[in-house]
C-alpha cells in the first residue's frame, strides 16, 4: 500500500511568519475594498467571517459559503460583487505579499524525493484562503501544485483543523484508501492532536514557532530527519485503525462533508451517468446511502436502546436499487435526504454515554459484538461507498 503524506504549509512548507504574513494579508484586503467600502467595516466582517469558518461544523456549507453568508451581509455587498473583487485581489495584490514568506531549503529536495518513491501527497493546510492564493503559496515554497494530489482551499472544505473531521475530510476527498497515513506540521494543537483524535499517525516539525519540549510532539524534528524515519520505519505500522469511538465519529461527521465536496458540481448526466452495467450511477449510490441510513443504521442503534444484548438483523440492500428504481430518482434531492437521516444518526452517537459503546449483542452476519464494533461497521460502509464514488468519478 501507498504512503498517504499530509503536509502542512506554513513553516512546515513555507518560512510564513504568521505574526507578520497574517496581518498584511488583512490590511491588504481591507484595503482592496477602500475605494467604496470603509476600511474598519471590511476589517471587522473580515475578522467576524474568519471566526465563523473556525467554527463551522455544518457538513452542507463549504467554508467559502460560511465566509460569504457573513462577510456579505454585513458589508452590503452582493456574493457576485464579492467574487469579482476577490478574483481581482488575488490575482493583483496578493502577489506582492510573497516577500514576506521564504522558501526552506530542505523542502524541494524532500518533496521530491517524496514523490519519486510513490506516495501520494496531499498539502493539507486550514482551508482559510481560496484555491489561487493556496496555490500560489505552494509555488512560493518552490513546489507545484501538481505534485499533491489534494490541496485543501476553502471552496471545497468544511471543516478548518481545530476540528478532526477535517483530516477525514482530506482523506475522504482522495478515496478513503487503505493503506498507512502520516499528517506532518508544526502546530500542536491543530496538525497533531487533532489528527491523533482520527487515529492517524503523526509527525513534528520542529520550528522556533512550534517546537516544544513535551513527549507529546511524538516523532519528531527537521524535513530531514522525516526522511530518515520514512526510511527506518515499517509503514505499515502507519496504517490508522479508525476504529476507536473518536475515529468512527469523525468519520460519521464528514461523511455528508465529502459526498457535498465530491458531488456538488455535477450535472445532471454525471449524476446519471451509467459507467458499466455492473456499476451504479452516482444517483443510485446515494440513494443507496439514504436507504440504508433510514432503514438499516438507525434501526440497528435503536435496537441497542430498546433491549439488552439484542439481535442485530442485516437486511439485504444489494436489491434495492432494481426494486425500487433509484436510477430515476434525483441525486441532490438523495443526497440532501441522506444528510438529514445522518444527523438522526449522529443524535444518538452523540447521546450514547461512554459506557453504553459497550453495549453487547449479537449481529446476523458477524456474531457476537458491541455497540462500538455495530457503529465501526457502519463507519467502514460510508469508506467504503465514499471510495466507490471517488473511483467513478475518476473514471468520469
Amino acid at each position: 500500500m501507498k504512503l498517504t503524506l499530509l503536509l502542512d504549509l506554513d513553516e512546515t512548507l513555507l518560512n510564513t511568519n504568521q505574526d507578520i504574513f497574517f496581518p498584511a494579508y488583512l490590511q491588504a484586503l481591507s484595503t482592496n475594498f477602500a475605494s467604496f467600502l470603509d476600511p474598519k467595516l471590511v476589517m471587522r466582517a473580515l475578522l467576524s467571517s474568519i471566526e465563523k469558518m473556525n467554527q463551522n461544523q455544518d457538513a452542507t456549507r463549504s467554508l467559502k459559503d460560511v465566509f460569504s453568508d457573513e462577510f456579505c451581509p454585513m458589508v452590503g455587498m452582493s456574493r457576485e460583487a464579492l467574487d469579482t473583487h476577490i478574483d481581482d485581489f488575488y490575482s493583483r495584490v496578493f502577489p506582492s505579499l510573497r516577500g514576506i514568506t521564504s522558501q526552506i531549503p530542505e523542502v524541494q529536495p524532500f518533496v521530491d524525493w517524496a514523490v519519486a518513491q510513490g506516495y501520494r501527497l496531499v498539502v493539507a493546510t486550514d482551508p482559510l484562503l481560496p484555491r489561487p492564493a493556496t496555490r500560489q503559496r505552494v509555488q512560493w515554497a518552490g513546489l507545484e501544485p501538481e505534485q499533491f494530489e489534494l490541496i485543501s482551499t476553502f471552496e471545497d472544505f468544511h471543516f478548518l483543523k481545530n476540528y478532526p473531521a477535517y483530516y477525514a475530510e482530506v482523506l475522504g476527498r482522495i478515496g478513503w484508501q487503505d493503506g498507512p497515513v502520516l499528517m506532518v506540521g508544526n502546530d500542536m494543537e491543530r496538525d497533531i492532536m487533532s489528527a491523533r483524535k482520527l487515529g492517524l499517525a503523526t509527525f513534528f516539525i520542529e520550528t522556533e514557532s512550534g517546537s516544544t519540549s513535551g513527549s507529546e510532539a511524538g516523532p519528531r524534528g527537521t524535513l530531514a530527519d522525516l526522511r530518515r524515519y520514512l526510511e527506518t520505519t515499517d509503514l505499515a505500522s502507519l496504517t490508522p485503525s479508525l476504529k476507536a469511538k473518536d475515529a468512527i465519529m469523525t468519520v460519521f461527521s464528514s461523511t455528508p462533508a465529502v459526498l457535498d465536496g465530491l458531488l456538488r458540481n455535477l450535472s445532471t448526466d454525471d449524476w446519471k451517468r451509467k459507467l458499466s452495467a455492473s456499476e451504479w450511477t452516482l444517483t443510485e449510490l446515494i440513494c443507496h446511502l439514504r436507504d440504508t441510513e433510514r432503514e438499516v443504521h438507525l434501526m440497528q442503534l435503536k435496537l441497542f436502546s430498546d433491549k439488552d444484548e439484542p439481535f442485530i438483523p442485516r437486511p439485504d440492500t444489494s436489491v434495492w436499487a432494481s426494486q425500487r428504481d433509484y436510477l430515476h430518482e434525483d441525486g441532490p434531492t438523495a443526497l440532501r435526504e441522506f444528510n438529514d437521516a445522518r444527523l438522526a444518526t449522529l443524535e444518538i452517537l452523540y447521546s450514547t454515554p461512554a459506557e453504553g459503546w459497550g453495549r453487547k449483542a449479537r449481529h446476523a452476519i458477524f456474531g457476537p459484538t458491541d455497540f462500538r464494533e455495530v457503529a465501526g461497521f457502519m463507519a467502514d460502509h460510508d469508506r467504503m461507498h465514499i471510495h466507490q464514488a471517488w473511483a467513478l468519478l475518476k473514471k468520469m
